[in-house]
């Protein structure tokens, strides 16, 4: 039997709080205090293993303590990196960790007569792992629908940090249909931040979700982090999805329509809830039918969170808006809704700048030509924003 561990979007180092970025180390840990428990043959990381390219030297020496604790055990990590650890120039701190024996790349290619790119393997006994890493803004769809493997294995593991169109709405993120990749016998996903399996045509497609949720909204859906371990036995797949709850979350909405009182009935809606010790997520929406969102003490109730002895409080209001901030838009001007807004805008929020302000999103809407190099669009850009603020005349 040969058993593996399958993770993806760890995302060391996302969170600006300094708490979470510690709470996201301790999933991790724990995914691999997991991974040496049960004693799994080999590691598969499917990109983001880091939140950026370069990530901080704190995050970086953690990263590497747990890394060497898999190589002392002589359990290999194969990985690919993902759309935030990818580099267009190619150098990123995956390229250290590789260097230094603690991982391999497994994304191997070259570019055929065809210019189809071929896919060549790395072995872990006889199983052939294959991979291709994401890109920014979904840039490796395009490229996924040209790759084909060099050699057909008994068993092939595919390793891709992309988006299937089963797992997302195809009109409103760029996706690629599953049969258009590759056959393989395992699709190690990672991109998507939600636990997915689907077995069909002998092959088992994978999302095991974040290593821990990586925004407010995340927090709130999926409360911990997970990843999977696979089991092969006799040419039979089983794999169960693994639960890392580090810390509990406690998950309060609170709906108001008078902003004057809000602060009062928020805190009163706090106070039964044992939040000692917990993340503490706080949403706040409602339309305001008398007061403003101003008047919502948030310094009060982040004191006596506080109290409460929580340990980390984050809150959502971009659900709350003020009745009368609604714009009047009568459907048959919706040509000249923008005009409009900024009318809207400019009797409420009087000022010089405003004048400027619809040449200067016309600027700023400027997209980049078919073919029109960098240097060029810049220059264009810097030219037409110039000239919406009128530049020359306040120099």
């Amino acid at each position: 039997m040969v058993k593996f561990s399958h993770l993806a979007d760890c995302h060391l180092g996302g969170w600006r709080q300094e708490e979470l970025q510690n709470i996201n180390l301790k999933s991790f840990k724990k995914a691999i205090d997991i991974s040496l428990e049960e004693k799994v043959d080999f590691v598969l990381i499917a990109g983001d293993l880091f939140d950026s390219p370069y990530p901080p030297i704190e995050i970086l020496k953690e990263t590497f303590a747990e890394f060497k604790r898999l190589k002392d055990a002589n359990i290999p990590v194969y990985l690919i990196a993902g759309s935030h650890d990818f580099s267009a120039s190619g150098k990123t701190f995956l390229d250290v960790l590789e260097k230094a024996g603690f991982c391999e790349n497994v994304q191997k290619f070259e570019i055929d007569e065809n210019e189809k790119i071929k896919l060549k393997p790395t072995f872990f006994q006889d199983i052939a792992i294959f991979g291709y890493s994401g890109r920014k803004s979904g840039m490796e769809i395009e490229d996924l629908k040209k790759v084909y493997f060099d050699s057909v294995h008994p068993f092939s593991i595919f390793m891709i940090h992309s988006t299937i169109e089963e797992v997302v709405d195809p009109n409103h993120m760029d996706s690629i249909n599953k049969f258009d990749l590759p056959i393989a016998n395992y699709y190690a996903m990672g991109h998507i931040h939600k636990v997915f399996k689907k077995e069909e045509r002998n092959s088992t497609f994978v999302y095991p979700g974040p290593i821990f949720p990586n925004n407010f909204q995340e927090l709130v859906d999926l409360g911990s982090g997970s990843f999977e371990i696979v089991e092969l036995e006799r040419g039979l797949l089983k794999s169960r999805n693994i639960k890392l709850p580090i810390i509990e979350r406690i998950f309060l909405e609170v709906k108001i329509d008078n902003g004057l009182t809000a602060t009062e009935k928020i805190i009163s809606e706090i106070d039964r809830l044992n939040l000692k010790d917990k993340i503490f997520l706080l949403k706040v929406s409602g339309n305001l039918i008398t007061g403003k969102s101003g008047d919502i003490k948030f310094n009060e109730i982040e004191e006596f969170v506080k109290k409460k002895e929580a340990l980390i409080f984050l809150r959502n209001i971009s659900s709350i808006s003020n009745q009368d901030e609604e714009l009047d838009i009568d459907v048959r001007e919706m040509d000249n809704i923008e005009e409009k807004i900024f009318t809207d805008y400019n009797l409420k929020n009087p000022h010089n700048f405003n004048k400027f302000l619809p040449n200067l999103l016309r600027a700023l809407s400027l997209e980049k030509n078919e073919d029109e190099k960098i240097s060029l669009f810049e220059s264009r850009l810097i030219s037409e924003t110039k000239d919406a603020l009128n530049l020359g005349e306040i120099l």
